[in-house]
């Protein structure tokens, strides 16, 4: 079935375009999410949402742009609306887990002194930085940067689901890049 034909599907409450429509996008939807929030079970339950939203507004969907780009926009939106209406409480479940994690560490590392804990926690921690560096972006680099490094979207691509013109998308994702090094940089020349 075209994207086309699952629109149409849908327009007219078909419950198998629907099926089919999730069947095909699901892990694109799901990896959208995924890379804005680093978190599985979070991601899953945006992604239910995405194709509820979509069901419920398929006839907003403009029949010239491509699906996957409008499932994109849906997705980042969501993401996006998610991460700003719980960012306050995420503040401060961060800051427990950063004690809590503190005080596990110090206990581990008295305990287990082995060279293989020490590269986990090394390479635990650049994880830490690089997610901390690209959340640290203004709102349009952190979609940017996202689509193209985690999600491997074309400049093109990223246009049309920011509706941003390609110079652009251009510019923020250098200037992203510029200020996640800038991050990780400094953070390592506080050490």
């Amino acid at each position: 079935m075209t994207d086309k034909e699952l629109i149409e599907g849908i327009y007219n409450n078909d419950q198998s375009s629907f099926r089919i429509l999730v069947d095909k996008y699901q892990s694109l939807v799901l990896n959208t999410c995924h890379s804005f929030l680093h978190d599985r079970t979070i991601a899953e339950d945006i992604t239910q949402e995405v194709f509820i939203e979509v069901f419920l507004s398929v006839h907003k969907f403009k029949k010239e742009a491509k699906l996957s780009t409008w499932l994109y926009r849906v997705s980042v939106n969501k993401t996006l609306n998610y991460i700003r209406d719980n960012k306050k409480r995420s503040f401060i479940r961060n800051i427990e887990n950063y004690f809590t994690r503190k005080e596990d560490n110090f206990s581990e590392n008295a305990i287990c002194d082995s060279q293989h804990s020490e590269d986990l926690d090394i390479q635990e921690e650049r994880i830490q930085i690089l997610h901390k560096s690209i959340n640290a972006l203004s709102k349009n680099q952190k979609i940017a940067f996202t689509l193209s490094k985690l999600e491997n979207l074309s400049y093109q691509q990223i246009s049309e689901v920011m509706n941003l013109s390609l110079s652009s998308v251009e510019g923020l994702i250098h200037r992203a890049k510029h200020n996640v090094q800038n991050k990780i940089l400094g953070y390592y020349e506080k050490k």
